[in-house]
């Protein structure tokens, strides 16, 4: 598997695109790096910490507890050919019907009140 990151240090601010009206993380990819007709999935994780894949075009995605999970997903959605993994530095949130981990999704609560605790702790609190 390659993996390749969404930033290159090496590009000047002149040669960055025009910016769209699609979020960041998911620009069309750079056909002199990969070819459209390659599925491309988008790995990364949302504000609470759940792993995320999602597609390039937007026909799949799921929440997953685990970063194998989320490749795991991808690699079956594009199945047999095989697929492009892009994984993000940035937190994104799924925009698509979860077709990955159906308990994911009701874990959020729980994350949040970990998280809240987690702040309380770290700032002096019991």
């Amino acid at each position: 598997m390659i993996a390749m990151p969404l930033a290159y240090r090496g590009f000047s601010e002149s040669q960055l695109p025009e910016p769209s009206n699609l979020p960041a993380a998911f620009e069309p990819l750079d056909p002199g790096i990969l070819n459209a007709s390659i599925p491309a999935f988008f790995i990364g994780r949302n504000r609470d910490g759940l792993w995320l894949a999602r597609d390039l075009r937007s026909e799949n995605g799921g929440l997953f507890l685990f970063r194998n999970s989320a490749m795991a997903f991808a690699r079956r959605a594009s199945r047999p050919f095989g697929c492009a993994m892009v994984f993000s530095s940035e937190t994104f949130e799924l925009d698509v019907d979860n077709g990955g981990n159906p308990l994911a999704g009701y874990l959020r609560p729980l994350l949040q009140l970990i998280t809240l605790w987690r702040r309380s702790v770290a700032n002096g609190g019991a």
